[in-house]
């Protein structure tokens, strides 16, 4: 029974954080939209409900000569990803699904293919404004993964391991937020590309009226959601874990203290996801070359010198 409570600990807390997601979603749209307050969190508890049946019932698109199998592929593979990413994470003191020495690169390795999976998503439908999308966001996936693997060596200093269990052991007395001030907002720039949110939504962004799942509807595009709803708990979940101290807490450390940490930052994600503007992809990538990945380096290096200290 105890080899079974990572496993449906992650399932919970997986399941639980994406309706959380979706509500807090739908309630960001209604207080943009500046609708009456009345009933307000009602109607917010009921829209995900509803997109959920409208999108059951709807009929599919097809374009012409698409990649039937790649294009069905790319948000299982995009789920998964998610599902891997949040397994790393411990729930409690030796509660995990992967307790591995190298969890922080098998998490690289989830960025990495996030951005396959969404490519893969915008270049099978063979249309062109997804296929733009998937080449935009291509585009910003190297620097994106550059500059998340400085903020994660740094969080991995104090601990000396790449194990994300011993990098929330490691913050028993100080949280990795306290050692790297500039870490934090650093990775959260990561967790708006990983979702597709914001500032960084450059493949399914509305300047291409929904980039690479423009051409996408009924089940294949509420699976494509859920896909980016999971991904944003997944991300959460590590950023708790690495800056916050995951399931460390002022008494009594549990999976609580993780899951309270993961929907404010969810909450956090969301509301600059809706209030953030999105530079043009050119002035984007120069920003992130010239000003986001050395203020990484420099974290990084601060990181050092706080651990040799």
């Amino acid at each position: 029974m105890s080899a079974l409570m990572p496993w449906l600990g992650t399932l919970v807390l997986l399941g639980g954080s994406v309706v959380f997601v979706a509500v807090i979603d739908s309630l960001a749209f209604a207080l943009i939209a500046q609708r009456p307050p009345v009933n307000l969190m009602r109607d917010a508890l009921l829209a995900p409900w509803r997109a959920v049946a409208v999108s059951l019932v709807r009929q599919q698109n097809r374009t012409e000569h698409p990649d039937r199998l790649n294009w069905a592929l790319a948000p299982a593979l995009y789920l998964a990803l998610a599902g891997i990413g949040l397994a790393v994470v411990p729930l409690a003191p030796g509660v995990a699904v992967i307790d591995a020495p190298t969890t922080v690169v098998l998490w690289g390795a989830v960025e990495t293919l996030t951005v396959i999976a969404v490519f893969l998503h915008g270049w099978s439908a063979n249309a062109p404004l997804p296929l733009i999308g998937a080449y935009r966001y291509a585009a910003m996936g190297l620097p994106i993964m550059l500059l998340s693997m400085f903020v994660l060596i740094g969080t991995a200093l104090p601990a000396q391991s790449l194990s994300v269990v011993d990098i929330v052991a490691s913050q028993h007395d100080v949280w990795n937020v306290l050692r790297q001030p500039l870490g934090l907002f650093l990775f959260l720039l990561l967790g708006l590309s990983l979702s597709l949110r914001g500032p960084f939504d450059y493949a399914d962004s509305a300047d291409l009226a929904g980039g690479t799942a423009g051409e996408v509807s009924g089940a294949a595009r509420l699976t494509w959601q859920l896909a980016r709803h999971a991904m944003l708990v997944a991300f959460a979940a590590m950023a708790s874990s690495a800056f916050l101290g995951g399931y460390l807490g002022p008494v009594r450390a549990g999976p609580w203290w993780l899951a309270l940490k993961m929907l404010v930052l969810i909450t956090l994600l969301v509301g600059a996801g809706h209030s953030l503007a999105r530079l043009p992809p050119s002035r984007m990538l120069t920003v992130l070359w010239t000003v986001l990945l050395p203020l990484a380096f420099l974290d990084l290096a601060q990181a050092g010198v706080v651990a040799l200290w």
